[in-house]
């Protein structure tokens, strides 16, 4: 849902309206937490989902121990996709890309340390992935807060964020549906060439 800012952030940077940049900023980090919270809720809960649509028993039950490991990417994720698209929005690529690579370094140690050496094995892998979104949600609000690029679009907390939030979903429902259709697709055709093969 928050690519709905990729068009949002990209109108208002072209007109030259900063300061909505950082209004949307704060609006989709709004929204995107409070969906993450029933979606933390299924993911609680995955295990008897899968059971329910007939998945194996043990498989259904280590996915639900990997997506509670993982559910705390769902708020880190919030966070740091509005603040991807505030830096894109400006042509800011070169800090997402040393960010992306500072997480990258860190993932790699923090993966090998909770998988192989705490034991944990795949809910570590899970864990690890939340550590490393929450690194990267913290990197870019520490970028977007104190660079000197981003002092145009940086706005304190506002309650214009809780405004007009008909049209954030208007952008935002039909946004998260073409990434899923997408994804779905692409899931059917991975499926049709395994099954042929």
């Amino acid at each position: 849902m928050g690519s709905s800012l990729e068009t949002l952030c990209g109108q208002a940077y072209g007109a030259k309206q900063y300061q909505k940049i950082g209004i949307y900023v704060q609006r989709a980090m709004l929204v995107l937490s409070v969906i993450s919270i029933p979606m933390a809720f299924v993911w609680a809960n995955i295990d008897r989902i899968l059971v329910a649509m007939g998945q194996n028993v043990v498989i259904a039950s280590k996915a639900g121990q990997y997506a509670v490991w993982l559910i705390p990417t769902l708020f880190g994720y919030a966070i740091s996709q509005p603040f991807e698209y505030l830096l894109q929005s400006q042509s800011l690529v070169m800090p997402l890309l040393l960010i992306s690579l500072s997480v990258l370094v860190c993932h790699a140690p923090i993966c090998w340390l909770l998988v192989f050496k705490s034991g944990m094995g795949f809910t570590g892998a899970a864990l690890a992935n939340s550590i490393s979104c929450w690194i990267d949600a913290a990197l870019l609000a520490i970028y977007v807060g104190f660079s000197p690029q981003c002092v145009k679009t940086r706005v304190s907390l506002s309650l214009e964020a809780l405004q007009d939030l008909k049209n954030f979903f208007k952008l935002a429902v039909p946004s998260a549906a073409m990434i899923w259709y997408h994804i779905c697709s692409c899931d059917i055709i991975s499926a049709r060439f395994d099954v042929s093969a």
